[in-house]
């Protein structure tokens, strides 16, 4: 993950050994954090003698994972090179790894073969098929918008709009709903629960950045977000990791007050690393009417503020 704290490189060729080294270190505090959570009691085995560090020791990591110890103090020290599949999956149930760390260990395993690719430079602007925008507007009742990986809103429906109009206030294109949550005071009363969400926006960054360690927007937003924010700077530093497919939000609009509404993700494969999420509320609920009535008022909303809105520039 290359300068995701300190800005990217110019050079290619000094970039791709800053990327690799960087890897390996994601790789080594994953693991080390990962093994400290985890008690011997929890894991069953038995504890002698006092410990400096919590959690598991890496003896005990590679007792359980099948391996021996030397070779899992490789693999802690970063150098995946040529790890299998079955070693990867036993040191995932060693060290209890949910489905999303699972994946992300598997993602660090891949980021640390060596490829020889180049890093990646800035990408295109990611677009929004009208086919997509279509889809979007189709969806009534419900607010709905396209996102990516790096949390950027790319487009939405006119609820979705309504919805997140706090986001929108701002000229900055795209919306990024990570930027909103750490750098906008607005943030901490639009968000119910601002805490579990500061922490899921972190968790979905850290993800994304094991899948593309290359990305170079990804790189740029971790960047700025670390350094303009400490309470980034502290999550970001716990390694943790998540998914983003279901769940339920709890909102303070500014214009309906308060909403709890249930979200679910809807990859879209042929447009790659865009995803639709759709935000709707229980049928007969309080939320529901009050969805209902944001609806109606956006339905209404001053044309210039609509056509702002729907900047996607």
């Amino acid at each position: 993950m290359i300068g995701l704290l300190a800005g990217s490189p110019k050079r290619q060729p000094v970039g791709f050994t800053l990327d690799l080294m960087e890897t390996k270190k994601e790789i080594r505090d994953f693991l080390t954090s990962r093994r400290a959570r985890i008690t011997p009691e929890q894991a069953g085995l038995r504890s002698y003698g006092s410990r400096r560090v919590p959690g598991l020791r890496r003896e005990e990591v590679a007792v359980l994972a099948g391996v021996s110890v030397p070779y899992y103090t490789r693999l802690e020290r970063g150098d995946m090179s040529g790890v299998s599949q079955s070693v990867l999956e036993a040191l995932a149930r060693a060290l209890e790894l949910d489905d999303a760390e699972r994946a992300h260990l598997f993602d660090l395993a891949r980021a640390a073969q060596p490829t020889g690719a180049p890093p990646r430079r800035h990408p295109a602007k990611q677009r929004v098929r009208p086919e997509v925008q279509w889809t979007l507007d189709a969806i009534t009742g419900a607010a709905a918008f396209v996102g990516n990986q790096r949390l950027d809103i790319l487009a939405a429906n006119q609820l979705g709009h309504a919805l997140f109009s706090e986001l929108y206030a701002t000229p900055a294109r795209p919306v990024n709903n990570a930027r909103f949550v750490f750098l906008d005071p607005r943030a901490e009363t639009f968000y119910a629960d601002w805490e579990r969400v500061a922490g899921e926006c972190v968790a979905i960054l850290r993800w994304a950045a094991g899948r593309d360690p290359r990305d170079r927007d990804l790189s740029d937003l971790v960047g700025e977000l670390a350094t303009q924010s400490e309470l980034f700077r502290n999550r970001w530093a716990a390694h943790d990791v998540r998914f983003h497919n279901s769940g339920v939000k709890q909102f303070h609009h500014p214009v309906v007050g308060e909403l709890s509404l249930s979200y679910n993700r809807l990859d879209l494969p042929a447009d790659h690393g865009l995803t639709i999420f759709t935000y709707t509320a229980e049928p007969g609920s309080r939320s529901e009417e009050a969805l209902k009535l944001l609806g109606s008022w956006a339905a209404t909303a001053d044309p210039a503020e609509s056509v702002r809105a729907t900047d996607q520039s």
